[in-house]
């Protein structure tokens, strides 16, 4: 008996697996409304500067790099699901352990250097969460869905990272709202960091019900459960097809990282550091402290945050509305246009001083034209242009290379603001140009196109 597809089964296991990136977003995003409490708690009372502030703030994003590294061996070894299952465990750790860091060794409200250490040990561990789901959330999606709607599933994932992001500007308006700016220094900043193990605990309950994709089956010669999985998703004879392209491709590919020659890794590599070095994470780290700066009040910092995260939303459903229509190479670019215009808009207010209404309009624009392009579509093209058989070690080198470039602009901001704000925003500008020149002529695109048809491409140019 033939089976028909079932897009209720796609969207659930799509949905599940994209909580991973709503952790993602929550996790990276909930350190905004901290931020400065963790400065009067642990920071100024030892005398450290704004190198050591710069670094605690982006400590997590060291166990990015480390997820990102190891996500490659993770999902070839243990698999995509279970890979997934071990974020929602680490991401679980480091919400009690962010929230409590005195937890057996020190005493509460005796700042310290141990103190500090076991805090950014409690936020790496997030950070390896992070890394893995970031590399293996995407990959798990892009395995599963169809050709034809693979980018607006995948750009998904970004929506729910977008999504986090602001349930995490929204609970920490919401744990500060009303109450003393010193009752956040001394408790609040410990509910932002625990409400992470709401979702955290949800993730990890939901993965027990959704199956490992049909690629890593096949790859690991479980081809009656890959093709049941490719059934319920595409029919039983689409099926048969997809699952004799998978297999083709597996028997014929090398092992070694570069069969398909470095273009593709380079490719890989450059997508990812030019998705950080626009200066995103800057804007979503540091957002409070940006309108702060506007002479925003703590409750309308954290308002205005809230509001720029429901932009972000909003832009994050019109790329996926559009990447598999338009495709990913305008959008990319169009995107990295109206980056370059709000920083550069930014850039001039700083210069000029005048600092108010006009700076959050450009911010808005900036992170609005982000959110419409490189957020999403620079996950969709991860996951989707690497070939089958290296695709875990790529991604992994991908990953890491955004990660490493996310740590190096959000750890460097500080003390780059404190030389000059001008100049800073005008970087970021500088490399969403940049960015624009590098999709136009480097970046394939993709939108159509199998993953097994992607692989055929690069071998013809290796």
């Amino acid at each position: 008996m033939e089976q028909k597809k079932n897009s209720f089964y796609l969207f659930g296991i799509t949905l599940v697996a994209a909580l991973g990136g709503l952790l993602f977003g929550y996790d990276t995003a909930v350190i905004s409304g901290a931020e400065k409490s963790i400065k009067l708690y642990m920071i100024d009372p030892l005398d450290l500067g704004a190198f050591i502030h710069g670094a605690t703030i982006s400590s997590a994003l060291i166990g990015c790099i480390i997820g990102g590294c190891i996500s490659g061996f993770f999902a070839s070894r243990f698999g995509r699901k279970n890979s997934l299952f071990i974020a929602a465990i680490l991401f679980l750790l480091s919400a009690f352990g962010a929230a409590y860091p005195e937890f057996l060794f020190f005493t509460k409200g005796e700042p310290t250097m141990g103190l500090l250490i076991a805090f950014n040990f409690y936020r790496i561990i997030g950070g390896i969460g992070v890394g893995l789901a970031s590399a293996v959330c995407p990959m798990y999606i892009g395995e599963i869905a169809p050709a034809h709607i693979r980018g607006r599933l995948v750009s998904f994932n970004q929506f729910m990272i977008i999504l986090g992001m602001l349930v995490a500007y929204f609970i920490n308006f919401s744990i500060s709202s009303g109450e003393t700016q010193e009752w956040v220094n001394d408790v609040g900043w410990r509910y932002m960091f625990a409400s992470l193990s709401v979702p955290a605990l949800l993730f990890g309950v939901l993965l027990t019900l959704v199956p490992e994709t049909p690629r890593y089956l096949s790859l690991k010669n479980q081809d009656e459960k890959a093709l049941a999985i490719l059934a319920k998703i595409n029919g039983s004879k689409a099926a048969k097809t997809i699952l004799d392209d998978i297999k083709q491709t597996l028997n014929v590919a090398s092992e070694k990282l570069f069969t398909y020659g470095k273009t593709v890794i380079v490719i890989g590599i450059l997508l990812s550091v030019f998705q950080q070095f626009v200066g995103i994470n800057v804007a979503l780290y540091y957002a409070p402290r940006i309108f702060d700066s506007m002479g925003a009040g703590k409750d309308a910092s954290l308002l205005q945050t809230t509001v720029m995260g429901l932009v972000n939303v909003i832009f994050t459903v019109v790329a996926i509305m559009t990447v598999d229509r338009w495709g990913r190479k305008p959008l990319l670019m169009t995107g990295s246009i109206g980056m370059a215009i709000g920083m550069f808009g930014v850039a001039s207010m700083a210069y000029t001083g005048a600092i108010g209404m006009g700076t959050l309009i450009f911010i808005i624009v900036y992170t609005a034209s982000f959110m419409m392009s490189w957020g999403p579509i620079c996950w969709v093209l991860i996951s989707e242009i690497f070939p089958n058989k290296i695709r875990g070690r790529a991604v992994a080198i991908a990953v890491a290379a955004q990660w490493a470039a996310n740590y190096f602009i959000s750890s460097t901001y500080p003390m780059m603001m404190e030389y000059s704000g001008t100049i800073t925003y005008g970087f970021y500008g500088l490399m969403s140009v940049l960015s624009a020149i590098f999709v136009w002529k480097f970046v394939p695109e993709t939108k159509g196109k199998t993953l097994e048809e992607m692989e055929s491409a690069w071998k013809s140019v290796s």
